[in-house]
């Protein structure tokens, strides 16, 4: 049993066989899929998805590229969308939500207004965050320490191990997924090998983050045994010992799955 704990299945990159792309990851023993909102437009959306998908639950949340066309009552939206999928056992925590200094163009201080007051519901409600942090490391753990944030996943991971060492610090899990496949990410294969695996979750963040074997091709969810079988490789765990653990860590970083049936 592995669990995903980051995919984009709305994304339409799937819409000429989402139903098969979900069927075949289950099949592949892939029984929990996390699908993230990135935006105010498809909150409605990823509900539905993980509604009528088998295995399937879902995050809220403003995702830091989608900063430039988000508008403040974006996040009152939020709150309400929020208070009304307390009650929804497929509702898992806020995210995607966090900081991208890579991509050009991005207002700082754009998306640090977004993030914190994010995590301020997060907070509010006992949420678990879901967190972007690409080139950001540093100032999306300053958020999660300032704002009281204890739980939840720094998605991709490709920090330092002073950084994960904090993230962990402040109760958060570390999401790994296709990168750690790559023979030459290095950094980020040393941390899947070293990081305690009580740290660890699984993910795809399909349809990118393809592993080495569809480089430049779409991912998908069923590819997460496959990841999970490298990164085994690299710890010195037979699959299954990997697999029962990062599920484990999966429901640590994430409670509310508890709430839903696969």
């Amino acid at each position: 049993m592995w669990i995903d704990t980051h995919c984009h299945l709305d994304a339409a990159e799937f819409d000429a066989d989402r139903d098969a792309v979900a069927a075949a990851a289950h099949a592949a023993g892939v029984s929990r899929i996390v699908i993230p909102a990135v935006g105010r437009e498809n909150f409605a959306v990823v509900r539905a998805l993980a509604h009528r998908t088998a295995g399937a639950v879902y995050a809220l949340g403003i995702h830091p590229l989608y900063t430039p066309q988000a508008h403040d009552e974006d996040l009152e939206v939020l709150r309400r969308e929020v208070e009304a999928s307390l009650a929804d056992p497929r509702f898992v925590g806020i995210g995607e939500i966090g900081l991208d200094y890579f991509v050009a163009g991005l207002d700082p201080a754009r998306q640090q207004h977004f993030y914190d007051a994010q995590l301020r519901l997060a907070r509010e409600f006992g949420l678990p965050a879901i967190c972007h942090v690409r080139k950001s490391q540093d100032q999306v753990l300053k958020g999660l320490r300032r704002n009281g944030v204890t739980s939840g996943i720094a998605h991709a991971f490709n920090g330092s191990f002073q950084q994960a060492r904090a993230f962990i610090d402040q109760g958060m899990h570390l999401g790994f997924g296709g990168n750690v496949t790559f023979e030459r990410a290095l950094q980020i294969r040393r941390l899947a090998e070293q990081l305690p695996l009580e740290a660890i979750v699984m993910e795809t963040d399909a349809p990118d983050i393809s592993p080495a074997w569809l480089y430049r091709k779409r991912n998908t969810p069923d590819q997460v045994p496959g990841i999970g079988a490298v990164l085994a490789g690299l710890r010195g765990l037979s699959v299954g010992e990997l697999a029962l653990g990062t599920t484990a860590n999966a429901a640590a970083a994430l409670p509310r799955l508890a709430l839903s049936s696969a």
